[in-house]
């Protein structure tokens, strides 16, 4: 068991290295059903786990110039308030809501990587300008509060921040990331010491794994196509999240009528949505070239 806690430790450092976020998304489902830990233990343990992994995994980033510090700081800042009072609050919430949430998040956020920006979105704003302190604010403190709260990282959702909707290139979105990630990791963390113990012993171990993991996954940035990567990683993490809320549901939920229902009504938006998008390239792609066949 050791062993396989180990491997998929190393997983989730390439993750992080790779793709700036991951790791508590995979940290906790590793810490509760591969170590068998509490789930608040477990949310704990991966903000400890995480925060470490994304410092060693930022170094090869920042040499790289991937990183825009001044955005960083204050994006970390802001997620820091927020991820500790989401981790003060997680203490009232029962575990198995906790994981369900997470559950919902990983989901989430899968869908996030698996939607492609729009032409042109992560050139919208220069290489080397920062975010308005605005956006900066309202972003990370709502970033930060499910942070605290269901002890993600959060990458899922600071990359699509940064570059979705702040517009920096994703390689700078990704390194970016991982100083956010660190700072309010550990702001997290300090909001669940109050009521939770570490084995600090595993945790170590699953640290040093995944520290490992995360200087390949630094050194493997940029050399592989991010759309590869984004698209693979986002069907992974749709799988833990059913996996997860099935272990948490239990049979009698998912054999309820309306979950089927809710389920089918999702499935069929979400291919309405795809053949729309499809349907759109095509038009666009038929009327761009039908000038060039006038005289």
């Amino acid at each position: 068991m050791t062993t396989l806690v180990v491997a998929a430790s190393l997983l989730v450092g390439v993750s992080l290295g790779v793709l700036g976020g991951g790791g508590s998304i995979l940290t906790v489902p590793i810490l509760v059903y591969l170590a068998g830990q509490d789930t608040k233990e477990a949310i704990a343990t991966s903000l400890f786990v995480v925060g470490v992994t994304s410092l060693a995994a930022l170094i090869p980033h920042a040499r790289a110039h991937r990183v825009r510090w001044r955005t960083g700081l204050l994006f970390g800042a802001f997620s820091m308030v927020g991820a500790y009072g989401g981790g003060r609050l997680a203490a009232y919430v029962p575990g198995t809501v906790l994981l369900v949430a997470f559950a919902l998040m990983m989901l989430a956020t899968a869908a996030a990587m698996l939607r492609k920006p729009g032409p042109g979105r992560e050139k919208a704003r220069g290489a080397h300008s920062d975010l308005p302190l605005k956006h900066i604010a309202v972003e990370g403190l709502v970033v930060g509060a499910v942070t605290g709260l269901v002890g993600s990282g959060g990458g899922f959702l600071v990359v699509p921040a940064l570059a979705i909707l702040g517009g920096l290139p994703m390689g700078i979105a990704v390194g970016t990331s991982l100083l956010v990630i660190a700072m309010k990791s550990f702001a997290g963390l300090a909001g669940h010491l109050s009521g939770v113990e570490i084995d600090w012993r595993l945790a170590l171990t699953v640290t040093a794994a995944a520290v490992a993991g995360s200087l390949v996954g630094g050194r493997l940035a940029g050399r592989i196509p991010q759309d590869v990567l984004r698209t693979a990683f986002g069907w992974f993490v749709v799988v833990m999240g059913v996996f997860v809320l099935a272990q948490q549901l239990g049979s009698a939920a998912w054999a309820h009528p309306a979950t089927w229902a809710v389920a089918g009504a999702a499935l069929a938006g979400a291919v309405a949505v795809r053949l729309r998008r499809t349907s759109r390239s095509s038009r666009s792609g038929h009327g761009a070239r039908e000038p060039a066949l006038k005289p």
